[in-house]
């Protein structure tokens, strides 16, 4: 849901591997659109970008510039406030994901970026200084952005203490949330260790949950993240593939424990005392934004559509729709703790969210099988090829006002 705070950070993808995540949120810096080369169809401009609906525009073109993927942002430079990023690829086959970055922590992104797809957005509120736009599989993949100047102070009362209050209330939600993946990844080990196959898988079943609910979160800690939550197609060559998913393949395609195995459950439960740190910190120094909760809502809608409904991401467990209804309810909650602010900003807009999570909701509801391992219908071959279409127009029809509501709150 997807950044927080000039030292803060918001949901970063799982290359390295989005909602909010870490104390240095705001400092997410987007790592990596390559920047414009000679020849290029267009050039950044370093004057500062102009300002339309209270925060200031960026538009970065994803193209082929003399045969290589670019990004090619129109402006190099925005006065410090709220500042939207909207990204289209034209044609770069080879880029699909465009980060703000600051000293290695993703502020903001958006994924999934397909040549030929509309525009998407992000929006983020900067202090003055500098930051990378990343771009990763362009031929230049980062190129600086400065931000001049520094933010006004948000009125005190009304609104602002509305925003305030939700992104305290999601800041304990995510405590929450991590406390009990603790306690289900102690359980996760404690099952490998025995060598019982079924008790670890349901024990795994039990724990994807609460990670896939704060996902964005986690995103944010670019080393973290893909320790937990990274699927063998992403694992750089020469790396060790930890976390959850080569347990996965160990529990349910080789359904056999090993020494690996309870090394790698010991590993998960390592990582995710980190992670309880880590997210204690932003809590404790009130480090998430109004718009990191919102463009995290948004990313988890995209990590449903990039990865669950291909079924990527449970690809030995068929557990997809458990991460599925993971990430709609985390989503959810981010929305919901943003909603009594934004029923004053735009009650139109917000009125239509709540009905689409609603409708999203009841669609999913005929998947659940309480004889089910994890509770949901195992997301077979057959039923991707059955449901998929459906389920992806649910979630985009749900994506598309959702997107719109990061700039309204960080301009409120």
């Amino acid at each position: 849901m997807p950044s927080l705070s000039p030292a803060t950070s918001i949901p970063a993808r799982r290359t390295a591997p989005a909602l909010v995540a870490g104390a240095a949120v705001l400092a997410l810096a987007l790592a990596g659109c390559g920047g414009a080369t000679a020849g290029s169809s267009s050039t950044a401009s370093g004057d500062g970008a102009p300002v339309a609906n209270g925060a200031a525009q960026i538009s970065v073109s994803v193209e082929k510039v003399d045969g290589e993927d670019q990004c090619v942002p129109d402006f190099s430079a925005a006065p410090a406030g709220p500042v939207t990023f909207t990204v289209a690829n034209k044609d770069a086959s080879g880029v699909s994901e465009v980060e703000l970055l600051s000293d290695k922590r993703i502020l903001g992104e958006r994924e999934n970026i397909i040549p030929g797809l509309g525009a998407v957005s992000f929006t983020v509120t900067l202090a003055g200084g500098e930051y990378q736009l990343y771009c990763p599989g362009a031929t230049a993949e980062t190129q600086p952005f400065t931000v001049t100047g520094e933010a006004a102070n948000a009125a005190a009362g009304g609104v602002t203490s509305l925003l305030a209050e939700g992104t305290a209330g999601y800041a304990k939600y995510v405590s929450g949330q991590v406390d009990s993946l603790v306690l289900a990844a102690a359980a996760l080990q404690k099952a490998v260790d025995s060598g019982d196959v079924q008790a670890s898988q349901e024990a795994y079943a039990a724990a994807r949950p609460f990670f896939e609910r704060i996902e964005p979160v986690a995103e944010s800690f670019p080393d973290l993240d893909p320790a937990l939550d990274l699927r063998v197609a992403d694992v750089e060559p020469g790396t060790k593939w930890t976390g959850f998913h080569p347990l996965e393949k160990d529990l349910f395609e080789a359904k056999a424990i090993t020494a690996d195995s309870k090394a790698l459950a010991a590993g998960i439960v390592a990582n995710v005392a980190t992670l309880k740190t880590l997210t204690g910190e932003l809590e404790s120094s009130d480090a998430y934004k109004p718009e990191e909760l919102a463009n995290g809502a948004s990313g988890l809608l995209e990590e449903v559509q990039s990865s669950k409904i291909t079924g990527e991401e449970e690809a030995y467990s068929r557990l997809d729709l458990v991460d599925f209804a993971a990430n709609i309810e985390g989503s959810q909650q981010a929305f919901e703790y943003l909603k009594p602010a934004l029923e004053e900003i735009d009650p139109g807009l917000t009125k239509q969210i709540s009905a689409q999570f609603e409708t999203v909701n009841a669609a999913l509801a005929s998947y659940q099988d309480p004889a089910a391992l994890g509770g949901w219908k195992a997301y077979t071959d057959e039923l991707k090829a059955s449901d998929g279409a459906k389920l992806t127009a649910l979630i985009q029809a749900l994506q598309a006002p959702l997107a719109k509501i990061s700039e309204k709150v960080a301009t409120a």
